[in-house]
């Protein structure tokens, strides 16, 4: 029989998720957007009536979807960061990004845009919706990974991860798969990130992974190391069971790193992102969207922002 002291043993902490989802060192947090946009209306915005909202500061999820900071197509026009990185991960839909170094592209349907923001930039996530004649369904992770204080500083740059090099992995027994985007599993490795990334180096052991599992699926996590933070984000609707115990959906659940876990949907199917990674042991000192590791960097990055706007912005809308 099991006591709590054998489920403590592996088990630290379970709390329901936030609307954007409290994250261990080396990351900053995460935000899961699912948005259910209708038909579009020849301008990439959608085809309703968008009366009642907030604009220009809609989240309040009216008829299912939200216009965020945009008013004619939804998304986030441009806004600065400095002092971290921002990994978007598009399951469904599309981004267009533009940024005060005079990039722009288009991804999604399962592409990754993994961004150093480094010494700071200006940059806009737009989500064009194409489709006139029906739905336009947007789902992304985003992810905020910190920068250790030594590269706070590097030239602000990104790297595309195609869907096509992302490795999604059967789970045996057909239990469903898992998307590999930082790290490996199951010998799948995923793309290396950008070389100044913290996720780089092996040695920290940074995995991100989202795992779809099927109704009576069965995924296994193996065991990392001593001193790694591992959390999983249960984002579906069912309840299931972590090594044999039955927990909650929409919770954050805090793992000793040191134990193997086992996952099943015992219920209906279940969909988890797994964020791992050894932390950053180093203070963090945030205002909005600047993170360094004083007060003094903070108030440094606001007069340089004044001073430059980190580069302008050198599109015409």
């Amino acid at each position: 029989m099991k006591t709590n002291s054998d489920i403590n043993a592996w088990l630290w902490h379970v709390e329901a998720l936030r609307p954007q989802w409290q994250t261990l060192s080396p990351f900053l947090f995460c935000v899961h957007h699912l948005d259910q946009y209708p038909e579009g209306n020849g301008s990439f915005g959608p085809k309703a009536n968008l009366s009642g909202r907030q604009m220009g500061m809609d989240f309040g999820n009216i008829d299912g979807f939200n216009m965020y900071h945009g008013s004619k197509v939804p998304g986030f026009p441009a806004h600065p960061h400095r002092g971290f990185e921002t990994v978007t991960i598009v399951k469904q839909g599309y981004v267009d990004h533009a940024d005060s170094h005079g990039d722009s592209g288009r991804y999604g349907m399962g592409d990754v845009q993994w961004m150093s923001a480094g010494s700071g930039l200006n940059h806009s996530e737009m989500f064009p919706l194409f489709d006139e004649k029906g739905p336009n369904t947007l789902e992304l992770f985003q992810i905020w990974l910190n920068l250790p204080r030594k590269d706070k500083f590097t030239k602000p740059t990104f790297k595309m991860l195609w869907e096509q090099h992302i490795p999604k992995v059967a789970l045996p027994n057909n239990s469903g798969s898992a998307t590999v985007y930082a790290g490996s599993y199951l010998g799948a490795e995923a793309p290396k990130p950008l070389a100044s990334s913290w996720a780089f180096a092996e040695e920290h052991y940074v995995t991100v992974i989202d795992f779809d599992i099927n109704e009576g699926g069965l995924a296994v996590i193996p065991a990392s190391v001593a001193g790694v933070n591992r959390a999983l984000f249960v984002y579906s609707e069912t309840p299931f069971q972590l090594n044999g115990e039955r927990l909650p959906p929409k919770h954050r659940i805090v793992i000793n790193p040191e134990a193997e876990l086992t996952l099943v949907g015992t219920e209906g199917a279940v969909k988890v992102l797994l964020l791992q990674g050894m932390p950053i042991d180093e203070p963090v000192v945030q205002h909005g969207p600047f993170v360094m590791t004083t007060q003094d960097e903070i108030q440094q990055t606001f007069e340089d922002y004044q001073r430059t706007q980190f580069g302008g912005w050198p599109w015409s809308s």
